[in-house]
């Protein structure tokens, strides 16, 4: 969980004098890297194994599951830069990004990113710009991946079988698999570097849910400030039922927001700042993208 003096992305006013950060010593900097190469190496094993390839038996087939790293990586580094940028413009005090590599198992190889926020937001705008800034750049990268990932993949010639598992799609996704194939989503034999894309469109996704200290979080709230419980509320009743109704994962997501929501966001500086107008409306539109790039079904059974 986080604080008001440390809060994390999982993952100054306008005006405000740049403040250049000491440089990180290097055994901090170290740290960084090597985590950026664990999970490089991690999610490079995982798009070999999406391949049916097994690079511990052979190393040299590691060489087949860069594409799907290397896509990956770039959603993630992406985002997180968005964020890192937007603090160094408002003068906000962040880490660069930190990596989390997960088991070779693991679908995606990584459990994702975040950079850690060492001072306080100085208003509401500084908090819109550096909340929307991670999802918005990471959503660049993932749709040209996707996109990309759909023109590699190929229309299944019949059903999939019975008891396959397969998943779910976001109002983009099947729009895309439209656009660029001509089928429906549940017609493709996904190309590992279409599942990159849908990964990082689903982080986007879960970074956009508009409670506690999320993305979206934080747009919510320099949107509307310390009035920002029924929409969370509201959220919080739709993951629980879509828990009900078969995805268990929504109910895990659900009681984090519980969670959040107890905890509440804390305060900006100035939060009687002015938003802006063009400010607004990008709150509508971040609210959109969350809407778009949403999967109800992250997993399902063919029945």
């Amino acid at each position: 969980m986080t604080d008001e003096r440390q809060p994390l992305y999982w993952t100054g006013a306008e005006g405000t004098d740049l403040i250049e950060p000491l440089p990180a010593p290097r055994s901090r900097l170290a740290r960084h890297v090597v985590l950026f190469a664990v999970t490089a190496l991690t999610t490079t094993t995982a798009g070999a194994y999406h391949q049916g390839l097994d690079p511990l038996r052979d190393p040299a087939t590691l060489l087949h599951g860069l594409p799907f790293g290397a896509a990956l990586l770039a959603i993630l580094l992406v985002h997180e830069a968005g964020h890192y940028v937007m603090c160094r413009r408002h003068g906000v005090d962040a880490s660069l990004p930190y990596f989390l590599p997960a088991p070779p198992f693991f679908p995606a190889g990584t459990f994702g990113a975040f950079i850690r926020i060492r001072s306080r937001f100085p208003n509401r705008r500084a908090l819109f710009d550096i909340g929307a800034a991670g999802p918005w750049a990471g959503f660049v990268i993932a749709l040209v991946v996707t996109a990309v990932g759909f023109a590699h993949s190929s229309v299944l010639t019949a059903p999939p079988q019975s008891g396959a598992v397969e998943f779910g799609d976001s109002l983009l996704t099947s729009w895309l698999a439209r656009v660029v194939l001509g089928v429906e989503a549940d017609r493709v034999a996904a190309h590992p570097i279409l599942f990159a894309g849908w990964f990082g469109l689903f982080v986007t996704s879960l970074n956009l849910l508009p409670a506690g200290q999320l993305d979206g979080g934080h747009v919510l709230y320099a949107a509307v400030g310390r009035r920002t419980h029924a929409l969370p509320a509201l959220l919080l009743a739709f993951l629980l039922w879509l828990g009900w109704s078969g995805q268990p994962v929504w109910m895990l997501w659900g009681g984090v927001i519980a969670i959040m929501m107890l905890l509440g966001h804390p305060p900006t500086d100035h939060d009687r700042a002015p938003l802006g107008a063009a400010r607004t409306l990008g709150t509508v539109a971040t609210l959109l993208l969350f809407v778009l790039t949403f999967v109800p079904e992250p997993l399902r059974i063919v029945p």
